[in-house]
């Protein structure tokens, strides 16, 4: 890593960035076991936990590829195969510029594949040459890894910069359709991949998926809206304003992360006391921070949108019904959560720093098992 005064760092080193990625891939394992914690306390319905659980595994494919694509960084000589360039001071992640390449990748995957030689044939011609000519077959160790990066965006569909919304149909009640629609983003500013949920009751006469005026205006608003800075409140209120016929009941907003390691970030104030006192082997070395904002409307109330005709809008809870100081970020609620190996949460229990009260903590104990603490 070079540039240590800078935000951005970037890992050059193939078994550094294998390291890198390889506690990811660990992390990402643990954050479905936290999905399935929250659904049993019923902070998330089942549904939710499966929609969120998806996105992870998207996410983890999305590393696996960056890995592949990575996997001979530093090996040869030359600007290929590239630095992976990572935001070592305020999330831990990959910069969203490395998604932003592996989309545009992913349009010709395709293509390069039809002009790679295959697996076998790459793999052959390797032993050829440790066997006859005695020399490492670095070059076509790096094909062979830009092979496996080109099938790794083909066989699974990766976490994108922009993950378009879906939608899940969850019944009908009072004559109308109930939806949760979901769509995540890699946020630009932050380095962050952010989750939304929101629960949606439709008034209007074709189901929402099938609607061909509704369903793409939705789907447009929505990304255009999916902007860390703008609050909850701001979005649903827009989104009950433009949709007259479209009822925000719900709406969550899920940050996975900052990632906090000692081997690879660079973080201040206790959370480094922390990491630094647990002094814990290696590959535990972490923690990573899941918030949850949360906006529910608790009543709805009808306003006239001309000279014979009016619809309903919703009143969202903030405020003094989320608790105090909850008015500023525009949610009814806001849960922060860490989750962390045992070392250094034993390390945070010890020291007991301050802010860390309310935050809570699901330990990985033996064996990957979740424990929850408060």
């Amino acid at each position: 890593m070079n540039g240590l005064t800078d935000d951005h760092a970037e890992l050059y080193d193939a078994a550094i960035i294998r390291r890198y990625f390889d506690k990811f891939d660990k992390i990402t394992g643990h954050l479905g076991r936290v999905a399935a914690e929250l659904e049993r306390e019923g902070q998330l319905s089942r549904l939710d936990a499966r929609v969120i659980g998806g996105y992870i595994q998207r996410l983890n494919l999305t590393f696996q590829a960056l890995g592949y694509k990575y996997l001979m960084a530093g090996r040869i000589d030359g600007p290929l195969p590239g630095k992976l360039t990572f935001d070592r001071h305020e999330s831990g992640f990959p910069v969203a510029q490395e998604l932003l390449v592996m989309a545009n990748d992913a349009q010709q995957a395709e293509r390069h594949l039809s002009q790679l030689p295959t697996e076998v044939e790459l793999k052959d011609e390797m032993i050829r040459q440790i066997v006859g000519e005695l020399v490492i077959p670095t070059r076509l160790q790096f094909t062979l890894s830009q092979r496996l990066y080109y099938e790794a965006l083909m066989q699974g569909v990766p976490f994108w910069a922009r993950n378009d919304p879906d939608v899940q149909w969850m019944g009908e009640d009072r004559g109308r359709r109930s939806w949760l629609v979901h769509w995540a983003v890699y946020d630009t500013q932050t380095n962050l991949p952010v989750i939304y949920l929101l629960n949606v009751e439709d008034s209007g006469k074709t189901s929402l998926p099938r609607d061909d005026r509704r369903w793409p205006q939705m789907q447009a608003h929505l990304m255009a809206q999916s902007v860390d800075g703008l609050k909850l409140v701001t979005i649903a209120k827009g989104f009950d304003t433009d949709f007259d016929d479209l009822h925000p009941k719900r709406l969550r907003r899920i940050h996975l992360g900052p990632m906090y390691s000692s081997s690879f970030t660079l973080q201040s104030g206790p959370i480094s006391d922390v990491l630094a006192a647990a002094r814990p082997e290696p590959g535990q070395d972490w923690a990573l921070v899941w918030t949850l904002e949360d906006l529910l409307a608790e009543r709805e109330e009808t306003v006239k949108t001309g000279w014979f005709s009016s619809t309903e809008r919703q009143i969202f809870a903030t405020g003094p019904f989320g608790g105090p100081g909850l008015a500023d970020i525009g949610a009814t609620a806001m849960t922060r959560m860490l989750v962390m190996p045992e070392r250094p949460y034993q390390a945070l229990a010890e020291k007991r720093p301050a802010g860390f009260a309310d935050v809570r903590k699901f330990v990985v104990g033996a064996g990957g098992r979740i424990i929850a603490q408060r």
